[in-house]
């Protein structure tokens, strides 16, 4: 893949021990289904792998909805850091 989760990690954490926090979670997806995008421009009868991208956008709605309902300034700065137009 075009990403390293560690860069994402790194980019995205609240804390030295944070591995898993919405935040990267999102990011991790987000790059997960910009790389699929590509891939389905090049190979567009992947019926198979359309499936789970289209698992991992309702993931990551899901996940994003949580935030802003959690934490409105966290949702809107993390909206703009992964260019993710709402």
């Amino acid at each position: 893949m075009m990403f390293t989760k560690k860069a994402i990690i790194e980019e995205f954490r609240m804390h030295s021990t944070d591995t898993g926090s919405l935040e990267i979670q999102v990011a991790i997806l987000t790059e997960k289904i910009k790389y699929l995008s590509t891939h389905f421009k090049k190979f567009p009868r992947d019926f198979a792998s359309k499936v789970g991208f289209i698992k991992m956008i309702g993931r990551r709605k899901v996940l994003l909805s949580y935030i802003k309902k959690c934490n409105k300034d966290n949702y809107s700065s993390l909206i703009k850091k992964l260019d993710i137009r709402k």
